[in-house]
């Protein structure tokens, strides 16, 4: 069993939603789900490269996280660059302690705001 680091930086997660205030009209922005999580970055690999690319999509980074059972696809992530980043892909591999969890991360064209 591979023992995981995660050193490369920090992380926060958040989750997408209405943002206005009460009795405004509604406006989508991010909301802060799990903030200060430390990462390793991985490789993307030529494999889930090129099939996300045949899904139209395209991985600009991985990262490792440590397990956290709320963490989903419809979260976005913004790590230490400070760029928004849809969270394409969340797996689980096995072989890892502690448990973590591989985001893939799509880079967003258009920036939420932050609530």
């Amino acid at each position: 069993m591979k023992n995981q680091t995660f050193n490369d930086g920090v992380v926060n997660i958040y989750s997408i939603g209405n943002i206005a205030e009460p009795g405004n009209k509604p406006k989508d922005g991010l909301t802060l789900k799990v903030g200060q999580l430390r990462y390793k970055k991985r490789t993307v690999g030529m494999g889930r490269f090129w099939i996300a690319m045949q899904a139209l999509a395209k991985i600009d980074m991985v990262i490792r996280v440590p397990l956290l059972p709320n963490i989903s696809s419809q979260d976005v992530a913004i790590p230490i660059d400070g760029e928004q980043y849809k969270i394409v892909q969340v797996q689980q591999p096995e072989d890892v302690s502690p448990p973590v969890l591989d985001l893939s991360l799509q880079r967003l064209e258009t920036k939420h705001g932050i609530k």
